[in-house]
């Protein structure tokens, strides 16, 4: 059976990697559905290349001068809930997967989810429509495709989901080496490929408590049962603890296709070639610490904004992704990202059972709060 795929946000670094597992098994996986925000040029090599019958561009004026119109225009939602449409991948970037993630659950699909706006700003919601649904979140972040993957077979709860973290570039620098650091530095993550907007979460340790957030509504654990561990190896991407006290472990090559591709293929597991396989005769240590809360505050800014819950999550995250531009336009220092973050929170009027109404008028009012002050 070849399961049939819309790729939303295709032209960024989840979406073309999606696309390359398509391209090394195209007798598993067809392209129905591709949508994408900026990148026309990319698009079109993408519409051309695997000949989607839907697509969706921001610009739509652009998207029809494309000489290949061989397919129909459709919103976001439309193609994650289109009936022909086995698995959405939902791989945009902020807010925008919020609504296709909800449309898709509410029509019982199976969504691949690498967008972790959607379950940080409206989790309860969303999991809630899933369930009432039969929907199948199916989660792409190698974190979360870890613990799904121990937690496969169990027929007891965890007592424990602890989630790695490489620490980023900066880990073990001191407050005045974080003063100095310059847009180009954060940008060269130790571990992985990513976007520019995730490897600077990754950088501020936000990417991880934006993880936990989502952690705690894809397994339905609390959060006082998440812990993070940094572990600068990027081996073991996380572990669960069970009652008797054994630990399950999920560990590769720090590569993003292999989570997107058991997403893809579940329940089953796909011999590829293209995947790199670990090489332990060059492994010589896996190590462990502590974060430090102190140095890196978005970490605990996000873990805190998820345990009061409500408007607190959506407000964390559109400030975060506001002081994130301002700090790769170099308009403020990357220290300078968690303390607008920081602002946000403490100024903001708090919603405890937001509508999804409230909760992008929450969005919003970060947004517009901060960038204020920034208006050129």
């Amino acid at each position: 059976m070849i399961k049939q795929l819309a790729v939303l946000g295709s032209t960024g670094s989840i979406g073309q990697q999606t696309l390359d597992i398509v391209r090394a098994l195209p007798h598993r996986f067809r392209i129905i559905g591709l949508a994408a925000g900026k990148n026309i040029d990319l698009l079109t090599k993408q519409i051309n290349e695997f000949k989607p019958r839907f697509v969706y561009f921001l610009d739509r004026d652009a998207l029809a001068r494309l000489a290949n119109t061989e397919y129909e225009f459709l919103t976001l939602e439309d193609i994650a809930q289109h009936p022909q449409v086995d698995t959405v991948i939902i791989a945009t970037s902020g807010k925008s997967g919020l609504s296709p993630t909800l449309a898709a659950v509410k029509v019982g699909k199976n969504v691949a989810l690498a967008n972790k706006e959607s379950l940080v700003m409206a989790g309860e919601i969303i999991t809630k429509e899933a369930k009432l649904n039969e929907a199948r979140i199916l989660p792409i972040d190698s974190e979360h495709s870890a613990i799904w993957q121990c937690l496969n077979g169990e027929t007891q709860p965890a007592t424990q989901l602890i989630l790695t973290a490489s620490g980023g570039p900066f880990l073990h620098y001191s407050p005045t080496q974080l003063n100095g650091v310059t847009v180009e530095q954060a940008l060269r993550h130790p571990s992985w490929q990513m976007g520019r907007k995730v490897t600077i979460d990754s950088a501020t340790l936000m990417n991880k408590g934006l993880e936990v957030i989502e952690a705690r509504w894809l397994f339905d654990v609390p959060f006082e049962n998440i812990k993070v561990l940094i572990h600068p190896q990027s081996i073991i991407h996380s572990m669960v603890e069970f009652i008797d006290g054994s630990i399950k472990a999920q560990l590769s090559y720090p590569d993003m296709r292999l989570p997107i591709q058991y997403a893809l293929s579940y329940p089953e597991r796909l011999p590829n070639p293209q995947l790199p396989r670990l090489d332990w005769s060059n492994i010589k240590d896996l190590t462990f610490e502590q974060p430090d809360l102190d140095t890196f505050p978005c970490l605990k800014l996000a873990i805190e904004a998820g345990r009061q819950g409500g408007t607190y999550p959506a407000v964390l995250c559109a400030a975060d992704e506001v002081a994130v531009e301002l700090f790769l336009s170099r308009r403020i220092k990357f220290i300078d990202i968690a303390n607008l973050v920081g602002q946000a929170l403490e100024q903001h009027q708090f919603i405890a059972r937001p509508t999804l109404e409230e909760i992008m008028a929450a969005d919003t009012w970060a947004r517009e709060s901060l960038a204020a002050g920034y208006r050129r």
